[in-house]
């Protein structure tokens, strides 16, 4: 039986300067800005398919399980978080040569059609502007999670 309910997707592209490879491997690197991984306070990340992730940010969980990993091409895996409801959603991001320069597409689909399920628009938007800025002669602005998240900022 097929699930009904509505649901919302997202999608991100991006010109990433630099070369295909390397942005592919620069998403799955913790120490690079802008990929959730760098993000996380506590991480755990096996990026091959069934390999897991989680990763922890302010006392927000975020959890999955590869299920594409295809070098330097593609990454699907899924993706659940309380702004998903406990609900397993998917990422898939695609990465092709453009010229010298790779062409990054993040498509976050099945999310429930929730007000905090949309705040993911704003937190890839976030991430991958500061993920592209990591190459070529970008600033390597550094990444704040309030910036990200104004109304989980803390109030002083």
């Amino acid at each position: 039986m097929k699930n009904s309910k509505k649901t919302l997707e997202f999608k991100f592209e991006r010109t990433i300067p630099a070369p295909l490879n390397e942005v592919f491997d620069a998403w799955l690197d913790p120490k690079i800005p802008g990929n959730p991984w760098n993000a996380a306070e506590k991480f755990l990340l096996d990026p091959k398919v069934d390999g897991l992730f989680f990763w922890a940010l302010k006392g927000t969980s975020h959890y999955g399980r590869f299920t594409v990993v295809e070098r330097p091409g593609r990454l699907q895996h899924t993706w659940v978080s309380p702004n998903t409801l406990g609900q397993e959603s998917t990422v898939t991001v695609t990465f092709k040569k453009q010229g010298q320069d790779t062409r990054m597409t993040l498509v976050h689909s099945d999310l429930p059609d929730t007000d905090e399920a949309r705040g993911h628009e704003k937190g890839w938007n976030y991430f991958l502007g500061i993920f592209r800025e990591q190459f070529g002669t970008g600033s390597r602005e550094e990444y704040r999670w309030e910036d990200a998240h104004p109304s989980k900022a803390v109030k002083k």
